[in-house]
């Protein structure tokens, strides 16, 4: 495991492998294989010569939701984008330790970074779809990226926008263009295009965060659903979220201007009802942050 200024040197030297490679072949994973297990070994994050994130070691487990949670500036949101590669798209960014999926290093010199990007979807706070397309062809956006043919597009379609719970709102919408729905069902149409590449982790980062209760309900109901098939990391500062649809939390905290760091991790019920840390308790009591 790398630590220190020689891990942030080799993962850079990595980065950059793997940033010019475009012709390494991926063994990253089987195709048809869903819901895996995603381990951050020893994780060091920088923008710059800024330590943001120290030392993170965190199991998010098969077919388990796991809550990130902690105040704003503690590095949940970085840690996502390190999970799935997009930290080391930012210029001076740069990172140390391992980030396992399944067991394959996702930063091997080997791995390409679409190809996991494909493996590890991310859904992003604010709804994105693709406004010039229908809501069709933002579905099928994924399959065509990826360069996945399939003979089925009625079904992947229909499958995916069942799973974000949006197929019976849409289904005789298919034509409208994606920017022409309601903020939820963007955002549900974000995940289903998402879902539709049959990722093994799905990344969220504060999906609820400006959508209504209605539509925060919906997306929550989507999470629990979809988590018996795909493994989900969900970042949230609502800790009812948190308490209502993760297995799992880890409660990350950032202060006095040293980098963020994991305080616990564990068991979603134990982490609200019996904190092994004060720190925890008063932050999931509302008491700070």
């Amino acid at each position: 495991m790398n630590s220190g200024v020689n891990a942030k040197q080799d993962r850079e030297v990595n980065a950059q492998l793997v940033a010019s490679s475009t012709t390494a072949n991926s063994s990253l994973r089987v195709d048809g294989v869903t819901a895996a297990e995603l381990d951050a070994k020893g994780v060091h994050a920088w923008f710059g010569d800024r330590l943001v994130l120290q030392d993170i070691n965190l199991v998010m487990e098969r077919t388990k939701v796991t809550a990130l949670i902690g105040p704003s500036g503690c590095g949940k949101s970085t840690f996502l984008r390190i999970l799935n590669r997009m930290h080391e798209i930012v210029p001076s960014a740069s990172l140390a330790g391992e980030v396992h999926l399944d067991g394959e290093d996702i930063y091997d010199p080997s791995q390409r970074a679409a190809t996991v990007r494909r493996h590890i979807g991310m859904v992003f706070q604010r709804p994105n779809p693709f406004p010039a397309m229908t809501v069709r062809e933002n579905v099928l956006s994924g399959l065509r990226f990826n360069r996945i043919k399939s003979k089925f597009k009625d079904e992947i379609v229909e499958e995916a926008l069942t799973k974000a719970g949006l197929w019976n709102e849409v289904k005789d919408r298919q034509k409208d263009l994606g920017g022409a729905l309601s903020g939820g069902q963007q955002q549900r149409l974000c995940i289903a295009r998402a879902l539709a590449v049959k990722p093994a982790v799905l990344l969220m980062d504060e999906p609820c965060s400006a959508l209504d209760p209605g539509s925060t309900l919906r997306i929550e109901q989507t999470v629990k659903e979809i988590s018996h098939e795909v493994t989900v990391v969900i970042v949230t500062h609502n800790m009812q979220q948190a308490h209502r649809v993760s297995d799992k939390t880890a409660f990350f905290l950032a202060q006095d201007g040293n980098p963020g760091y994991i305080v616990e991790a564990g068991e979603t019920q134990e982490i609200f009802d019996n904190p092994k840390d004060p720190r925890t308790a008063d932050y999931v009591q509302g008491r700070f942050g």
